[in-house]
């Protein structure tokens, strides 16, 4: 467990710039959506929400899409989880990576899996629904879109509904961790895990 929070960005000096507001200056509208996701199933506010509470309109509209692909989506846990680290690990982000690598591995995804993720590898050894996603995802993060073979693999994998939702996991973690890469949101101080390195130059 680290001492300190993973700092966010991989540069020494990398400081958060848009932390937890103080009670006291937070508008009502900002007091109402922090309540909300505390009273949801998220139970606190944290992560991505940290910088989203300057625009708490947004916030809970960021928040319920969140809910709905990590709490009721069709794709099954291990894929999810998967494709979450993945995108975690494609766009360096800290906080996704040390909150979503262990519940991967909880969901079943092999912890070896996960360690190649964060070394920047190619997990071998996969289930086939892992092996579709985890193609999909990489090809959908590497090009902005998808090839008719790998479509075509998606769609005989999860159907049309799974599509649609595989690809708004990834465009919605996608989001989510930019906005923290800007606002250098760490790690919870009490993430367990190895943290993401700068990929080899």
């Amino acid at each position: 467990m680290p001492a300190e929070p993973a700092p966010q960005g991989f540069a020494a000096a990398a400081r958060e710039r848009l932390p937890m507001p103080a009670a006291e200056a937070m508008s009502e509208a900002q007091r109402a959506a922090a309540q909300a996701l505390i009273d949801g199933p998220r139970k606190g506010v944290y992560g991505p929400f940290l910088p989203l509470l300057r625009s708490p309109e947004l916030l809970e509209r960021v928040a319920r899409v969140g809910e709905y692909l990590r709490f009721g989506s069709t794709l099954d846990a291990r894929v999810r989880e998967l494709v979450t680290c993945a995108t975690a690990r494609h766009q360096g982000n800290q906080f996704e990576w040390l909150m979503h690598a262990p519940l991967a591995v909880q969901a079943g995804v092999d912890a070896a899996a996960i360690e190649s993720l964060r070394v920047g590898a190619r997990p071998r050894g996969l289930a086939a629904d892992e092996e579709c996603a985890l193609d999909f995802t990489h090809e959908l993060l590497r090009t902005h879109g998808v090839s008719d073979p790998t479509y075509a693999a998606a769609l005989a994998q999860f159907g049309e509904a799974g599509v649609v939702e595989l690809t708004t996991l990834v465009g919605y973690f996608t989001m989510v961790n930019w906005v923290m890469n800007v606002a250098r949101t760490p790690g919870l101080a009490n993430a367990r895990g190895e943290p993401l390195h700068a990929f080899p130059a």
